[in-house]
């Protein structure tokens, strides 16, 4: 068998059904199906049922421990050559596989790989014209380059690429080599990633093996994912040092900055009561602290709309947008404060967060 596909699950049965439903629908037909449970309190197992007699399906149940673990629990039960790991919140579309066929079959001389072909791969995701107005939204703010939005944006050319849980592949014996995901509740794909290249290997980008992605559906869990996210990049960079780009601290570096102009603004519209005979002053600082985030949402919005031939979804993603960063900028902080300066480790000091 070529491909084993393995999806851990936690309380998504309606997304496990679009997904399976897109799985039927694949060109190439080569590949296995491995539904791991994680602890979920709304199983999926009678929507794996629904799809017991059309696709090669495979239905584990375990305790909850991560995505990372349980992706970990689907490979050591998987047959295939290739594991490919996908979130349950994506949809595929119908040559998505036959893409990773062309993709995996090519030859890339000088670099690794047995006969010089990949060893690790990811592809780039999308929003579904049938996604709400939020999750297009958020789609967007996960995407742009207004948003420091990198690989999902399906950039090309790229001097290294880590692939992203939502929409990676990797050699069955690769995988087993480097233990799978490590114990990491957040950013255990990156941290794959990292291992991956570490190891010697160059993961390849294949553009045309994209995905419709889902995300959240409203922007408090969206907030909590980025929040997560911004955590988790300190930890990563303890793991890995020197991982810490300068794009990584743009979030953090507007989120004090918003919180800064906002402040200004706060004390310059008292002051125009306080110090009357000067309100003029006073007035044009206020308006000069606001201006910068008035001009930033003015070109989300613009650039959404246009991209998404939607008002309402540019409008949508001016708060995506700022949850996005902010939201980021705030679990980093966190992250940095708890791990650089009060010195804890990764697991005190996230345990009720992640290890609970």
């Amino acid at each position: 068998m070529k491909y084993s596909i393995i999806v851990p699950v936690y309380n998504r049965p309606d997304e496990v059904d679009e997904l399976l439903q897109s799985l039927t629908e694949q060109e190439l037909k080569d590949f296995e199906v491995v539904i791991v449970e994680d602890g979920s309190q709304k199983p999926c197992k009678d929507v794996c049922d629904k799809f017991a007699d059309i696709l090669d399906l495979h239905y584990y149940v375990k305790e909850n421990g991560g995505p990372g673990q349980a992706r970990n629990y689907g490979a050591e039960r998987a047959r295939g050559e290739w594991l490919i790991i996908l979130d349950s919140d994506v949809v595929l579309p119908k040559g998505y596989l036959k893409a990773v066929e062309e993709g995996v079959s090519a030859p890339l001389p000088h670099r690794e790989g047995q006969g010089g072909g990949s060893a690790a791969f990811g592809g780039p995701d999308a929003s579904h014209p049938s996604f709400t107005p939020v999750q297009k939204a958020i789609s967007y703010s996960m995407t742009s380059f207004f948003t420091t939005g990198g690989i999902r944006g399906g950039k090309a050319k790229l001097d290294k690429f880590y692939p992203r849980s939502f929409n990676m592949g990797i050699r069955r014996d690769v995988y087993l080599q480097l233990g799978g995901f490590s114990k990491m509740r957040f950013g255990e794909d990156i941290d794959f990633s990292y291992r991956i290249v570490e190891a010697g290997y160059r993961p390849q980008l294949f553009p045309e093996a994209w995905v419709w992605h889902k995300r959240r559906t409203d922007f408090r869990k969206f907030f909590r994912q980025v929040y997560n996210s911004g955590i988790a990049r300190i930890n990563l960079e303890k793991r890995h040092p020197g991982t810490l780009k300068l794009v990584h601290l743009l979030p953090m570096v507007f989120t004090v900055g918003v919180i800064a102009l906002i402040l200004m603004a706060a004390v310059a519209r008292a002051m125009i009561h306080y110090d009357a005979s000067n309100w003029h002053t006073w007035y044009w600082i206020c308006l000069a602290a606001l201006s910068p985030i008035l001009l930033y949402a003015l070109i989300i919005f613009i650039d959404s709309s246009i991209k998404n031939k939607s008002l309402k979804v540019g409008l949508l993603s001016i708060p995506a947008a700022f949850v996005q960063l902010m939201g980021y900028g705030f679990g980093f902080i966190e992250s940095w404060w708890k791990r650089c300066v009060l010195k804890k480790d990764e697991f005190t000091a996230f345990e009720k967060n992640f290890y609970s």
